[in-house]
């Protein structure tokens, strides 16, 4: 099970995480979760290269250090970063120290105050000990999910999702990985297509983020 767009009662019940930013203007937050990878990353880099549009990519530990050159070639090209944990690990199937370890030992390889927790899935007391001084990580949710990981989805619908609930301010997520290659290959030109056509904007977010 899985929520496109969070509602408002799952967003008060965790107000401190960030699930969008302001509405400053048509500016739109792409988002990609899992990478790098080593085909799927590259066609997203082309693909916001070609739009001049910036994103922030939230990383696995692991995969940075199976495709550094890739993970370089993101912030080279302007993009922001963000902790995804070293083995995309549930929050709510580990404890809290597992949890701290994978937060940490991405940090050596992922210098970023952003986190965004795998599948969603963080628990209370995790959320305070991303908080402390140790830390100060701003944990990013999500105001619009693509669900291009789900392989029962064509990649139009992801783009349905996408283009139906998308607004100023929404922070939107995509996949850089095998699993959504499929879809996320489909959707993501389109979208870009979509709205730099309606005067939109794509920015990274930025560090450290409005609550």
């Amino acid at each position: 099970m899985y929520l496109i767009k969070p509602p408002w009662w799952l967003r008060a019940l965790y107000p401190t995480l960030t699930w969008r930013m302001p509405e400053a203007g048509k500016t739109i937050y792409l988002s990609f979760d899992d990478g790098p990878h080593p085909t799927a990353t590259p066609f997203v880099l082309e693909e916001l290269r070609k739009a001049g549009a910036k994103a922030t990519f939230f990383c696995i530990g692991k995969n940075v250090a199976l495709y550094p050159k890739i993970y370089q070639q993101i912030l080279d090209e302007g993009h922001a970063t963000g902790n995804h944990t070293y083995n995309h690990v549930n929050g709510w199937k580990v404890t809290d120290e597992v949890y701290k370890n994978e937060i940490e030992q991405t940090r050596q390889l992922v210098k970023s105050n952003l986190f965004r927790p795998p599948y969603g899935r963080i628990t209370r007391s995790q959320i305070k000990q991303l908080q402390t001084p140790d830390f100060k990580l701003q944990t990013i949710m999500w105001s619009v999910l693509a669900a291009d990981f789900d392989t029962k989805l064509s990649g139009e619908a992801c783009l349905g999702y996408v283009l139906y609930h998308t607004r100023p301010g929404s922070i939107v997520l995509f996949h850089d990985s095998e699993k959504a290659w499929p879809r996320m290959s489909y959707a993501l030109p389109r979208m870009l297509a979509h709205f730099t056509g309606l005067g939109y904007k794509f920015e990274k977010i930025p560090h450290p983020p409005a609550p």
